[in-house]
């Protein structure tokens, strides 16, 4: 009798001091939301890898560079599984403040999701498929899910909160290793007309000027100066009037899609089809709207569909049409841009004062302010 107790005794033990395996998507009641602790590791190593990913940095490196504590950082890197908590002396309030301090670990999202289409992703405002349209996620653009029912996700992204199809979301370590590869380094401007130089000194040309406000994407830091992408070009702006940081792509409103009254149809109908390929890929000298196009290669495909003939290069075609003021754009009219006096980028202008184009080889097709940088002029091709 003795001796099967004891053997009950040592059986209890052994268990009581067995890692239980529980999955992301199971609850810990009263301690962390679902998904911001991944609590089946082997090791406290791996979980310290999952949970403190920083824009392609471990979470040793992200932490010692942005200042970001990861949990594992917070809790004295003790380790992280179901196990651990039945007999840590952590309270639920170190629990608590560990996720308040590595919530923004993950580029400023707490539980992140990543668009995975192939254009764009429906935002609803209710979690059915005849809602009602409130935005767009464009592909491999970034959310907070804020809660999911196995079917729909409640997110928010930018300016917009609605609900999409959970099956074409990318969440949990999957969306973070995706967020690695897409990260983009943007320097925000901070001071109103920056200057863009084509040399990294104050005596080289000025090229343009970008609005306060706008973001230019990063190609390499340099001292004092911050070497950025102007679409495909490479030029420099002073490090004392942008804010560098790593940044994911967000949801487009329905208002940046939709247009005032006494637009013809015609112009609704060339800017809705512009759009439609958001996020495919810049490659110079290219005209597949899927496959890959420069500026004017994805302007002359465009445009061709509702057929009108447009030249090569976007020197020739801002000889077409007729010269107007920016102020007079309407959408499907042609807005250019220059590097010094030299036209070198086109793009459509498609309302609310944004335009579509293909940008650069990093961010593709998007949609930009058009006073993203200064434009040089505007030209109308379609009369209506």
């Amino acid at each position: 009798m003795k001796r099967r107790e004891a053997v009950f005794i040592i059986t209890a033990v052994i268990l009581m001091n067995t890692p239980m395996l529980v999955q992301a998507s199971m609850p810990v009641p009263d301690l962390l939301p679902i998904g911001q602790l991944k609590l089946d590791k082997d090791s406290p190593e791996d979980a310290r890898q999952e949970a403190g990913q920083v824009s392609g940095n471990s979470a040793e490196e992200g932490a010692a560079e942005d200042g970001a504590e990861t949990v594992q950082d917070v809790l004295d890197e003790d380790a992280v599984g179901s196990g651990a908590i039945l007999i840590s002396d952590k309270t639920a309030e170190d629990y608590e403040l560990a996720y308040e301090r590595a919530k923004n670990a993950n580029w400023g999202y707490t539980n992140l999701g990543i668009a995975d289409v192939s254009d764009n992703l429906n935002i609803r405002a209710i979690a059915a498929e005849d809602g009602r349209l409130v935005g767009k996620l464009p592909r491999n653009a970034a959310c907070e899910v804020l809660d999911t029912d196995g079917i729909w996700a409640h997110i928010k992204s930018g300016s917009v909160e609605g609900y999409v199809s959970l099956e074409y979301l990318l969440t949990g370590v999957p969306a973070k290793f995706k967020a690695e590869e897409l990260a983009t380094t943007v320097a925000k401007v901070t001071t109103d007309s920056l200057k863009v130089r084509a040399e990294a000194n104050t005596e080289s040309e000025v090229i343009t000027l970008v609005a306060q406000g706008e973001e230019l994407e990063v190609a390499a830091v340099e001292g004092d100066w911050v070497k950025v992408l102007l679409d495909d070009d490479e030029v420099f702006v002073s490090a004392e009037y942008v804010e560098v940081s790593a940044e994911l792509g967000t949801a487009v409103t329905m208002s940046e899609l939709l247009y005032g009254q006494g637009v013809s149809d015609v112009r609704v109908d060339l800017c809705q089809y512009a759009k439609e390929f958001i996020g495919n890929p810049y490659v110079w000298g290219g005209t597949s709207l899927t496959k890959g196009t420069d500026c004017s290669g994805f302007v002359m495909r465009v445009f061709q569909k509702y057929g009108v003939k447009l030249p090569r290069n976007s020197r020739a075609q801002a000889n077409c049409g007729t010269t107007i003021k920016v102020s007079e754009a309407k959408p499907g009219d042609l807005i250019f841009y220059g590097k010094g006096k030299t036209i070198n980028h086109v793009a459509i202008y498609i309302g609310n004062g944004q335009v579509v184009h293909a940008s650069s080889p990093k961010t593709g097709i998007k949609i930009s302010n058009v006073s993203y940088r200064t434009p040089f002029k505007a030209v109308r091709i379609l009369y209506d």
